[in-house]
């Protein structure tokens, strides 16, 4: 009987890590839209303002979204490792 407890409690947190990990991946590429959408944003803003600079503020621009693309790419495959190993 108490086996049959203990078994069930380690089910029940390996789904539990399942899901967190589930939610951080889930979070982590919500983060990046966000933050790539954010970049958009107060890019063509400052072209509008500015637009001379059209080139060095796209050339930013690409440059910090490949870096949150990255850093999102990196936290999803951690999360999905974590799902596919546990």
């Amino acid at each position: 009987m108490i086996s049959m407890i203990i078994l069930l409690q380690a089910a029940g947190l390996a789904v539990l890590g399942k899901v967190g990990a589930a939610l951080g991946a889930a979070l982590a590429a919500f983060a990046a839209g966000y933050g790539i959408g954010k970049i958009g944003t107060s890019s063509m803003e400052a072209i509008a303002r500015q637009p001379e600079c059209a080139g060095n503020v796209r050339t930013s621009m690409i440059i910090a979204a490949g870096m949150i693309e990255g850093a999102a790419l990196f936290a999803i495959i951690v999360c999905l490792l974590a799902i596919v190993l546990k």
